[in-house]
């Protein structure tokens, strides 16, 4: 699954890949549950184990994907 998350005075999304078992309902509420506190960072754990924490009230969106377009070639 891929997710983009769009931060405060950046310019560009950060862009994580998940593993394709990632389960999109308990994504969501782990970043609503996040989300409540400004203060609090949502941690996510990318295909290859890396982690990345980002900090809640550094978030301005959240963009959850299947991951089926990569590798697509071409302007269909």
């Amino acid at each position: 699954m891929d997710v983009r998350i769009g931060l405060v005075h950046s310019l560009r999304e950060l862009e994580v890949e998940l593993p394709d078992d990632t389960d999109a309902e308990a994504l969501r509420t782990q970043v609503d549950e996040a989300m409540r506190d400004e203060d609090s960072v949502l941690w996510l754990v990318d295909r290859k184990g890396a982690n990345f924490g980002i900090a809640a009230g550094k978030i301005t969106f959240i963009q959850l994907g299947t991951g089926s377009e990569k590798g697509r070639i071409g302007f269909g």
